[in-house]
């Protein structure tokens, strides 16, 4: 696949981020509307938990083969497709009250979601300069953090005018307009022929795509081994974070007042963050981001789930929430500048399989601890083994012998590999 021409200058980043920012706004009213239409429709907390299951199960069924597509297309038009199609199916949602059906919808949604993380890293990574992908991914963290504050701010203002399928509407409407601006982005990759295309059907191109994603990692542990370590972070914030709301009420004895407060001071932490992260970026190393940045974010978790009340935990939450934008920056830095664009479609999708299922399994065991053993016990002991992995991830991350990985590309390692 030849790749077109595409100028240095911010204009098009600048663009996409207006794609990014709109769609995140929207995701956050969907996903909060989604949940009270749900409630209001079965008034059973278990038909909402459902609705975690139906994502973590339609994202492991994607990512076995969503890969071999992305690589294989031109990324700006399969972007524009996911957006629309993701539009329609939210669309329609409020036009069916059963709940099968709306879990089958879901599991559609959650299909074009899961395809359109990796195909964005992809897309990123052939129009950023490597100068210019650490500042973009610092701003990136901004709008998710500003997404993080205003999308429920505005799924609430929409809830007091309306109804929760006018907010419903308005996410489709987002993604709708965030396809029309994703237009407007150039095209970064030549069409493939129609041959080429079809052998993304064949089980026998999947198969050879694994076995290559096996080969690379192999090839290049220490890249993988950083990918896996920060994934595992993320896997034990997750399920943490899947037991906070029954630590703050039951265990910290906190109003549900008080703990909208704390999920308010971790929007203020996640916007702090990302602020003096944006400001700073070019002056840190993406190897202390990742490392420092984890350990920071795994010291909050230890704070608040070691805390005997409201105000060591809101330290905690801020602390955490403060982190995350920093760790998430090096990451993601780290990723684009290793992972060669060729299979990045490939890599994002397979890795990220695997997280998902040691999500679901990780919360799970989690949530099964919790009636063998106390909820504290349970959340401390997910805090310290993050600690403990952030520890690990940090002196990977500064060797001395690694400090390559973190100044340039990896496009020559996929020749390598092809080879």
């Amino acid at each position: 696949m030849k790749e077109a021409f595409v100028p240095k200058s911010w204009r098009y980043p600048a663009i996409f981020l207006c794609s990014i920012g709109v769609s995140s706004v929207g995701s956050w009213i969907y996903f909060i509307a989604l949940n009270l239409i749900v409630l209001d429709l079965t008034k059973s907390a278990l038909a909402v938990s459902g609705l975690y299951i139906i994502r973590a199960v339609s994202t492991v069924f994607t990512n076995s083969w969503a890969g071999s597509l992305i690589d294989r297309v031109n990324k700006k038009y399969l972007m524009m497709i996911l957006n629309f199609m993701q539009a329609l199916f939210i669309a329609v949602l409020p036009l069916f009250p059963s709940i099968p059906i709306i879990y089958l919808l879901v599991f559609i949604i959650t299909i074009g979601s899961s395809m359109y993380q990796p195909t964005s890293m992809a897309y990123l990574t052939k129009l950023l300069p490597i100068d210019q992908r650490k500042r973009f991914n610092a701003l990136r963290s901004l709008l998710d953090s500003g997404a993080f504050l205003t999308g429920p701010a505005i799924a609430g203002m929409l809830f007091t005018i309306g109804t929760p399928n006018l907010a419903i509407y308005c996410n489709a409407l987002a993604l709708l307009m965030s396809a029309i601006i994703t237009f407007a982005m150039p095209t970064v990759d030549i069409r493939e022929e129609p041959a080429r295309l079809a052998k993304t059907r064949s089980v026998t191109v999947l198969k050879t795509d694994w076995q290559l994603v096996a080969k690379f990692s192999r090839a290049n542990a220490y890249i993988m081994l950083i990918y896996f370590l920060f994934s595992l972070t993320i896997v034990l914030m997750t399920a943490t974070d899947s037991l906070e709301a029954a630590f703050a009420t039951q265990i910290l004895l906190l109003t549900e007042g008080e703990y909208g407060v704390l999920v308010s001071i971790a929007g203020a932490g996640v916007v702090v963050g990302s602020l003096l992260n944006t400001a700073v970026v070019e002056k840190l190393r993406t190897s202390w981001l990742i490392g420092m940045g984890s350990i920071v974010t795994a010291t909050g978790y230890i704070v608040f789930t070691l805390s005997n009340g409201f105000v060591l935990a809101a330290i905690g939450c801020f602390v955490l929430s403060f982190a995350t934008a920093f760790a998430n920056t090096g990451f993601y830095t780290f990723y684009q500048n290793n992972i060669p664009v060729k299979i990045m479609g490939r890599i994002g999708s397979i890795y990220g399989l695997v997280e998902a299922f040691l999500i679901i399994v990780a919360t799970a065991i989690f949530g099964l601890a919790t009636e063998l053993m106390s909820i504290r016990f349970v959340v401390v002991s997910g805090a310290l083994c993050m600690g403990v992995v952030a520890c690990v991830l940090f002196v990977c991350n500064v060797l001395p012998a690694k400090v390559h990985y973190y100044l340039a590309g990896g496009e020559r390692v996929y020749e390598q590999v092809e080879k």
